[in-house]
């Protein structure tokens, strides 16, 4: 399938999806999103792609923000279904994928793009990347889930005071406050997502997707994490992947899952 603002390529097993815009430095507009939405979609059926890295075309930004021109003149029924949608197509969506999706953060990622990174599992950022939620400044607030995941990962008085003053932090401000897992040059960016991929790769596709799920279940209004743990740990024993994790260590050898 091609896409008109994304890049998919698929090598090892790993997804690279990269939002194809530099002009506007990748830039979430609709177009893009329902391109996202259709790519992750496609992916997470693809039994092939055990693993997605997310990323922005080069080298300025991850993504810059959303795109204001599209929605300068909106009147408040169609900015709240401009989130509503944006939030069930793309963020939630990326958020309970099955298929672990890593944010590889090569730059600017502002507004809809930190939101965008913090959707996926876990991010990595390149040395010169540049973080923030600027949306006060124009009169708005995050509308992409930003004001929930933004104090989940570094809790409610540093997310309080990035979103009032609008202000960026740096890479290191980023993993000293727990916002990405590393940070590496941005020459290696890629190549040390793919060796994060490697390492996950190596582990039940069966018991990730549902490990994704009983994690995200704690953050979940009306769920409880725990039961949704307990639930998940239970249907891993009806699986392949048990079967032959559990055999291939008593047989001590390398277990080889099938995601069944």
């Amino acid at each position: 399938m091609n896409y008109e603002n994304i890049l998919i390529e698929i090598e090892n097993n790993i997804a690279t999806v990269t939002v194809n815009r530099p002009t506007k430095l990748n830039a979430l507009n609709k177009e893009t999103i329902d391109d996202l939405h259709k790519a992750f979609k496609n992916l997470g059926k693809n039994k092939e792609v055990k693993v997605i890295v997310l990323t922005g075309s080069g080298e300025k930004a991850f993504v810059a923000g959303a795109d204001i021109a599209e929605f300068s003149n909106f009147s408040i029924e169609k900015g709240t279904e401009l989130a509503a949608e944006g939030q069930e197509k793309l963020f939630d969506f990326i958020e309970n994928l099955k298929t672990p999706v890593i944010a590889a953060v090569n730059g600017f990622a502002l507004g809809g793009g930190l939101e965008l990174a913090m959707a996926c599992h876990f991010r990595v950022a390149s040395d010169n990347a540049k973080m923030g939620l600027p949306e006060v400044s124009l009169g708005l607030i995050p509308g992409y889930g930003g004001t929930q995941r933004l104090p989940q990962l570094v809790g409610k008085g540093r997310a309080m005071e990035m979103i009032m003053t609008a202000g960026m932090i740096s890479a290191d401000e980023a993993y000293r406050a727990g916002l990405v897992n590393h940070v590496v040059p941005q020459a290696e960016l890629l190549d040390f997502c793919y060796g994060i991929a490697q390492r996950i790769m190596k582990n039940s596709p069966a018991a990730i997707g549902k490990a994704i799920k009983a994690v995200n279940a704690n953050f979940k209004e009306g769920k409880n994490g725990y039961e949704t743990e307990i639930k998940a740990f239970g249907k891993c024993f009806g699986t392949n992947d048990f079967k032959e994790g559990t055999a291939a260590f008593l047989e001590k050898r390398k277990p080889s899952f099938t995601g069944k």
